[in-house]
């Protein structure tokens, strides 16, 4: 009789605080239906700095898990899931990227005068990349969250609504603030996971 492995309730926790955060990255990246809603580049830059700090997030995990990789319980389908979450993190990076390049040729152009019709089609041009590469990020932003859900609610740490519970109240906290000077040899120190209230979408 094979059995199964059950891990440490606060890997899911964590699994499932990790989805929440691409989430919250996700809901604060709104596609224009208009020219006159695009995003200023200010918006722009603080979503690819939030989500450079999740994906970093995100990598530090993966080095601590394996860094002190026990195998009881096998650490295996816990790094799988966040280096699987990597790949729809990594798209979506590359989509707000590239929106933000066009956000950029938007403004290097938005005070010359109409009347050159090459001008004005490059203009609609960038738009419709802008909404297009926002679509895909939000679209990227969700499979990363879903697949670190599913992932959760497979360990067994915990029933899904406790795990659903706690994930709307808890967050990774900046690796940053909690890793101290250290040896390369001293293995780094792991993602802590504080209460936090849940902002409103």
């Amino acid at each position: 009789m094979t059995v199964r492995a059950v891990h440490p309730p606060d890997e899911t926790f964590a699994l499932h605080s990790t989805g929440r955060a691409f989430e919250d990255v996700r809901d604060i990246v709104e596609v224009p239906s208009t020219r006159q809603e695009i995003p200023d580049l200010f918006v722009a830059a603080d979503q690819l700095q939030r989500l450079s700090a999740l994906i970093a997030d995100v990598s530090d995990e993966v080095l601590f898990l394996v860094a002190t990789d026990t195998a009881e319980p096998d650490p295996g389908p816990v790094i799988l899931a966040y280096t699987s979450a990597l790949v729809p993190a990594g798209r979506a990076m590359e989509a707000l990227t590239a929106s933000a390049e066009q956000l950029g040729f938007l403004r290097r152009f938005a005070h010359v005068l109409p009347g050159a019709p090459e001008l004005e089609e490059g203009r609609e041009a960038a738009f419709l990349v802008v909404q297009d590469r926002l679509e895909t990020a939000r679209v990227e932003l969700g499979d990363a969250a879903q697949g670190l859900y599913g992932a959760a609610d497979r360990l067994g740490g915990a029933p899904p609504r406790s795990v659903a519970a706690l994930s709307r109240s808890a967050r990774i906290t900046d690796a940053t603030a909690l890793t101290s000077a250290a040896p390369r040899s001293t293995p780094p120190a792991r993602l802590a996971y504080t209460p936090a209230p849940r902002h409103g979408r």
